[in-house]
């Protein structure tokens, strides 16, 4: 399509597009806008209700809108909102949170915002293999809307180091037998710049000693132009939906140990961990609070950053993971903080169909839940209400799964007590929230 219409964009919404309406009164979609503004954009899509557009030209611009830091801004599919200012970006977050709630028919308090580090924050980044015509390897993001990937130069909301990591990488491995095959890099550092590199393969890459001896010499020559680096591993990833990846060869340390508001963490290769440490800093501060008693879960506990805050003030802790690559660093963060706390092996909804029993013990007086983006569902969010705690923080990634998920508890018997949203992704149009439920 190529058709040309001029456009009022009527408010943000969630995954970082303006609003705006066709003169028939179809929604349209429209990135890099912002309310208020009249834009010139050309149709590139409108099927099964739903129309998209690309901006044309900025007709009427409105107070906010700023020039994008990043050269890379509206090719790559990482950033949304480097063409507004971060108050903007704050207010805009915080209008998205609040229709969304509104939409799911969730009475919401007022909403609290913290706000984070607009720049160089991220810790971790994931980056894709792109071959030169040359033989050369580089790395890049994923342009916007395709899986097609280009050629990173500069990402001004991930920490410098990482940029110096990803180039080095590219150039150690170009011509390594392994690396043909290589699909992905993950690279992570701590708040000390220490780097750790985790590089994802195809499903076809074997394990054999060869492989072993020719990653080693790739990541020793790494080393030796990044000498930050503590550790690396070379995965084949699993054909299977939902399988671990497997390591293949590994070199160095098989853990960071990462400060997180005092509180030193040990995250292990391939665990799930915060990529902004001063907004886990601030997650942290209000999932525990000054809240205690004799027993605390920790639901989707990943390596602990809940945990482990929670089992200064409460007696007991169980924290509950499923995923291999975080139980090891979950349970060695629990045990340092006492012998009383518990790290269990299993699903969310297995721990609760168990523990939900009438015949179990009394329910705990805190259960904090932070889980992937589908969020709890129906079947654990009926699970919890029979639990029956006094107090639930429900820490979510995805707003509309955490709207849908209130509802249920507020049905249920709980009431929402307090709403955070917590920016640990600026630039981006993802939030963090924090939900405080009370019973009653």
């Amino acid at each position: 399509m190529s058709d040309t219409v001029r456009l009022r964009v009527e408010k943000a919404v969630y995954g970082g597009d303006g609003l705006a309406r066709l003169p028939d009164g179809r929604a349209v979609f429209v990135p890099m806008t912002l309310p208020g503004e009249m834009v010139e954009s050309r149709m590139v899509d409108a099927h099964r209700g739903v129309a998209r557009a690309e901006v044309v030209e900025i007709v009427e611009p409105v107070d906010g809108r700023t020039s994008p830091l990043c050269k890379h801004y509206g090719i790559c599919g990482g950033c949304h909102y480097q063409h507004a200012t971060y108050e903007l970006q704050l207010m805009l977050k915080r209008e998205v949170l609040r229709d969304t709630m509104q939409r799911a028919g969730v009475s919401a308090p007022e909403i609290q915002v913290h706000a984070g580090k607009p720049w160089g924050y991220r810790n971790r980044i994931r980056l894709h293999f792109l071959r030169e015509a040359d033989g050369r390897l580089r790395l890049g993001y994923k342009r916007r809307r395709t899986n097609d990937a280009f050629a990173l130069e500069e990402c001004p909301i991930a920490a410098p180091v990482l940029l110096r990591a990803a180039a080095a990488l590219a150039a150690s491995t170009t011509g390594a037998p392994w690396a043909d095959a290589a699909d992905e890099a993950e690279i992570f550092c701590n708040e000390r710049g220490q780097v750790i590199v985790a590089v994802l393969l195809a499903p076809g890459v074997r394990a054999t000693g060869a492989t072993e001896t020719e990653f080693d010499a790739a990541i020793v020559r790494l080393q030796r132009s990044l000498p930050e680096l503590a550790g690396a591993g070379l995965y084949r990833q699993s054909s299977r939906a939902g399988q671990p990846p497997t390591e293949i060869a590994g070199w160095g340390a098989v853990e960071l140990e990462c400060s997180v508001g005092g509180q030193v963490y040990r995250v292990g290769r391939g665990a799930f961990f915060q990529v902004n440490a001063a907004g886990a800093a601030q997650l942290m501060k209000i999932v525990a609070g000054d809240r205690q008693g004799a027993l605390a879960w920790d639901l989707y506990a990943g390596v602990g950053l809940f945990s482990v805050a929670l089992s200064r003030r409460f007696m007991r802790v169980v924290a509950v993971e499923s995923a291999a690559a975080a139980l090891g660093s979950l349970r060695e963060n629990l045990h340092a903080a006492g012998e009383q706390h518990r790290a269990l092996e299993n699903t969310t909804v297995e721990f609760l169909r168990r523990t939900a029993a009438p015949s179990s013990k009394r329910p705990p007086q805190l259960v904090v839940a932070d889980p992937p983006r589908a969020g709890l569902g129906a079947e654990v969010c009926k699970l919890l209400a029979q639990v029956g705690p006094a107090e639930m923080v429900y820490v979510s990634c995805d707003p509309v799964t955490l709207g849908r998920d209130l509802a249920a508890l507020v049905e249920s018997g709980y009431r929402l007590r307090a709403l955070h949203l917590v920016d640990l992704f600026a630039q981006t149009f993802h939030m963090e929230t924090v939900a405080e439920l009370a019973r009653g």
